[in-house]
């Protein structure tokens, strides 16, 4: 029996996440077969983010993660290349169940202002300005499973603002590609309501 929830997961919480344009050569590749990473003027669209699941998600944890705007076709799709949580259910329904490779990382986090994952990278949070309403998300999770191209939907509803705030990631921690490099934005995602994955049938 999994210690995981079956798919989709009803996810309640919030996020920010930064959004930068690299150089071909320094960004990570996608980690999805079949795709190819989507540029702007010669760059690589990289976002990292922190995530915070809090109830009445079926998972409550927290969430660093790396990813590549990337397109199938001409279908865009996002590739998660690096992530980490601070639990094994979700470490491991995450693998089993959509192909996103998670691991194990301590984290310290603060409500809306301070989040750290040990080794990896932190972020201070200043000032957020919020849109006054919710909006409709839909987006698609691309990942390789033994070679092939996985496809998982993600769709809910989100307030989106921007965020000042200081991205510091370990120079020599796994998401050193980004050290030192000022995002060209980061967004506030708070809260959001998420369904992760297909529902049975």
């Amino acid at each position: 029996m999994n210690d995981y929830p079956a798919e989709p997961w009803d996810l309640h919480g919030h996020a920010y996440v930064g959004v930068w344009l690299l150089p071909r050569g320094t960004a990570p590749l996608p980690a999805a077969p079949s795709t190819k990473a989507v540029t702007l003027f010669g760059r690589t669209v990289v976002c990292a983010a922190f995530f915070v699941y809090e109830q009445p998600s079926p998972l409550t944890y927290d969430e660093i993660m790396a990813t590549v705007l990337v397109r199938e076709g001409w279908r865009p799709r996002v590739s998660i290349t690096h992530i980490w949580v601070n639990s094994v259910p979700s470490r491991d329904g995450g693998r089993r169940l959509w192909a996103i490779p998670k691991d194990l990382a301590d984290f310290e986090v603060g409500r809306h202002s301070s989040y750290a994952a040990q080794g990896i990278g932190s972020l201070a949070v200043r000032r957020v300005r919020r849109l006054p309403w919710r909006l409709p998300l839909g987006f698609r999770i691309a990942q390789d499973r033994a070679g092939t191209l996985l496809v998982s939907p993600v769709t809910g509803r989100i307030r989106l603002g921007l965020a000042t705030a200081r991205w510091t990631l370990a120079a020599d921690g796994p998401l050193g590609f980004l050290n030192g490099r000022k995002p060209l934005l980061t967004i506030a995602c708070r809260p959001f309501h998420l369904l992760f994955g297909r529902r049975a049938g």
